[in-house]
């Protein structure tokens, strides 16, 4: 179960000769991903932790099956990479790296949209489906497995509030980072329908920060729709002063638009909890879910 990866997928690694790409690809192996090439255009024939190693996409598809792709590549040839995974037929896109060119990234988004594919970031730390697959570079030993699905726009509160949770005893179904560039591939709001479907999933924490509308786009999207699911969510950067970049190239405030307090106010509007401090997430969602159950009855009460 989980929602874009799971124990099925079969990914290749582009970029997997660098630092980078062959240091997170033994980790990958290690959880159980199922890495079953790698890509770096003129190392064709080497090997990588016991991966093949091709020139090409295409080429490593002629040999291997795969449906995924997780890119370590440079910024200046990320969109080359991710094109290449696009047009050969790969469904699910994971751009770990940082800082691709926005007219970059604009061009991808719009192949992959065209062509039915997933995007997850760039500027992301990637996604892992408990049990089963893991895609990206984030440290496996804070999580466990559960049925809390947790969307972020930061890589390291994703960690600080999984490991909250993690010690509570709520476990997690899918974890994934959106991405912390300017434009990414996935919204909140495509993940919370994935979510909601995910029969593994019972209740989703949404992480967010200052810049964008991502944030209020979700919270319209709960309001509207009356998501049948529990939903914790919190905003970082209340401190933050205007028209200052903090941390990622996609969070800045401009005017009013894209305020930690903005995004807050849409989320209480639509009667989501939201946590003042990363700690209170665990505590907030332990008693929604201990309410929604002692109120309904049973575990299935809670989806």
């Amino acid at each position: 179960m989980g929602i874009f990866v799971n124990a099925s997928t079969k990914a290749i690694v582009q970029g997997i000769t660098g630092t980078q790409g062959s240091f997170h690809t033994r980790l990958m192996l290690d959880y159980g991903t199922q890495i079953v090439a790698g890509v770096t255009p003129g190392k064709g024939g080497k090997k990588v932790h016991n991966v093949p190693v091709y020139d090409a996409v295409e080429e490593a598809l002629q040999k291997h099956e795969a449906d995924t792709s997780i890119i370590f590549v440079p910024a200046p040839f990320a969109a080359d990479a991710a094109f290449e995974a696009l047009e050969s037929g790969l469904k699910t896109i994971v751009i770990i790296t940082e800082h691709v060119p926005v007219k970059d990234a604009v061009q991808v988004m719009a192949r992959a949209k065209h062509q039915g594919a997933v995007v997850i970031g760039p500027n992301t730390p990637g996604i892992i489906t408990l049990g089963g697959c893991k895609l990206g570079i984030m440290p496996v030993h804070i999580f466990k497995r559960g049925s809390v699905g947790i969307a972020s726009r930061s890589g390291t509160l994703t960690y600080e509030i999984a490991t909250g949770l993690s010690t509570m005893g709520l476990g997690q179904s899918t974890c994934l980072g959106l991405g912390g560039d300017p434009v990414v591939g996935l919204s909140f709001v495509e993940v919370l329908k994935e979510f909601e479907k995910d029969e593994q999933t019972k209740a989703v924490v949404l992480i967010g920060e200052i810049g964008g509308d991502a944030e209020e786009r979700a919270a319209s999207f709960i309001s509207n729709k009356g998501y049948a699911k529990p939903v914790v969510a919190f905003v970082a950067g209340r401190t933050a002063p205007k028209g200052k970049r903090m941390g990622h190239a996609g969070a800045i405030i401009m005017g009013k638009a894209g305020t930690a307090q903005s995004k807050i106010d849409a989320f209480r509007e639509a009667n989501v909890s939201v946590a003042e401090k990363p700690s209170d997430v665990a505590k907030i969602l332990a008693e929604k879910l201990k309410r929604r159950k002692n109120i309904f009855g049973g575990a299935e009460s809670e989806r």
